[in-house]
């Protein structure tokens, strides 16, 4: 159980941050076969991803959600806990999509 437990939250990381990354590149070629200014909208999009990779890694929000309810209702906040950490996990991997976006076109972060 515990096991799935950490599979689970690496996974939604690497969701998460995978959807930043991989939305960011493909759009920048848009941006760029549009004759768009491909860094400004690169940098634009990371932000604009960041919940989307959240709602990907999760596989919506409402299910999540829906689970911390039934489990904070039925005194099990154990599982609870597990759905935020799952939430956290995947908020931690597109934020530091969104970071290495901006450290890589700005230099800073």
């Amino acid at each position: 159980m515990e096991q799935q437990f950490w599979q689970t939250t690496i996974l939604d990381f690497f969701i998460a941050l995978g959807v930043v990354l991989g939305g960011v590149a493909l759009g920048g070629l848009g941006a760029f076969l549009t004759n768009d200014y491909p860094t400004e909208r690169m940098l634009r999009l990371a932000e604009q991803l960041k919940i989307w990779a959240m709602v990907a890694a999760l596989g919506g929000t409402f299910d999540t959600i829906r689970a911390i309810e039934v489990n904070v209702l039925g005194g099990q906040l154990g599982q609870a806990g597990q759905q935020l950490a799952f939430i956290v996990s995947s908020f931690i991997g597109a934020h530091i999509g969104v970071l290495f976006i901006r450290w890589f076109f700005q230099g800073e972060i």
